[in-house]
C-alpha cells in the first residue's frame, strides 16, 4: 500500500467539483440538458412523435415555477426547415 503526499486546497476540499457553488452546478446541468435536448419527459417526446407534431413549444419560467406554456403548430413551413 503506497502512501501519497497530497495537499488539500485552502478550503480543505478534496474535489475541485466541491469548490463550485451549488447554483453554478445547477445552471451547468440546465445548460447541458438544453444542449442535449433533454428538457421533455420521455412520455411527452413519445406523444409528440406519435402526433408527428411540427411546431414550437414555449415554456415561461419565473423563480423556478412555470408561469405559462404553449405551442404553435406549423412552425416549420418549408421542407428545408426540418433538416438538421
Amino acid at each position: 500500500m503506497s502512501t501519497q503526499n497530497t495537499q488539500l486546497p485552502p478550503d480543505g476540499n478534496h474535489n475541485s467539483h466541491d469548490a463550485i457553488p451549488e447554483s453554478e452546478r445547477g445552471f451547468s446541468e440546465l445548460r447541458r440538458k438544453v444542449r442535449e435536448s433533454e428538457l421533455l419527459s420521455a412520455s411527452l417526446v413519445r406523444l409528440l412523435r406519435d402526433l408527428h407534431f411540427n411546431g414550437k413549444l414555449t415554456v415561461v419560467v419565473q423563480n423556478g415555477q412555470i408561469l405559462k406554456s404553449g405551442y404553435e403548430e406549423g412552425y416549420f413551413r418549408r421542407r428545408g426547415d426540418l433538416d438538421f
